[in-house]
């Protein structure tokens, strides 16, 4: 296994190389973001859900670990509890819209790479009279590597892309909760 992969990237052409690295880099930035973005949304998540739970059952007041806290500063005008909303919302989704871009690029990149190895293939037979199934095969199914290697991509991202969303819902549900909760309060 380890053998033929280091046959394919010794074999590939330019253009198939750097679609393999292109992709390689999408799946380390994929991997970056959901890790940071997980562990940032679900300490936010458990602050914000702690938060909630004192506001409704033994504290009139925000907890001032909250990040509703931290932006109102106490006040409870309920435009300033939206805008605060807003920016903690803004702030916990970022690089989210990453994910989303990758996910949509990644099978396009390596269907590129496809592409351009069948190309490549087809120029190397031109030179020979007769080319049999035996000789074209291989050579297509090296190229389909790219293709495989984006669609591998794209999965890991749309599924990251999903969880990640996922817990910004359920963050701001958590804030929402907590705002409606302090403009009824006064």
């Amino acid at each position: 296994m380890i053998d033929s992969a280091l046959n394919y990237l010794s074999n590939g052409s330019a253009i198939t190389l750097l679609v393999l690295w292109s992709l390689s880099l999408y799946m380390i930035i994929v991997f970056w973001i959901f890790i940071y973005r997980f562990l940032s949304l679900k300490s936010s998540i458990l602050t914000e859900k702690k938060s909630l739970e004192a506001l409704t059952s033994r504290s009139s007041t925000l907890s001032p670990m909250s990040a509703l806290s931290k932006c109102a500063n106490g006040v409870t005008n309920k435009d300033i509890l939206h805008a605060c909303e807003i920016n903690i919302i803004k702030d916990a989704s970022v690089g989210i819209s990453w994910m989303s871009i990758i996910a949509s690029t990644a099978p396009f990149i390596g269907l590129f790479g496809t592409v351009v190895g069948i190309l490549e293939s087809f120029a190397k037979f031109s030179s020979h009279s007769k080319v049999g199934f035996s000789v074209i095969a291989p050579a297509i199914s090296e190229a389909l590597v790219a293709t495989a290697a984006g669609i591998f991509v794209a999965i890991f991202a749309y599924t990251f892309h999903q969880i990640l969303v996922r817990k910004v819902y359920e963050l701001n549900t958590y804030i929402k909760a907590q705002a409606k909760i302090l403009i009824a309060k006064g």
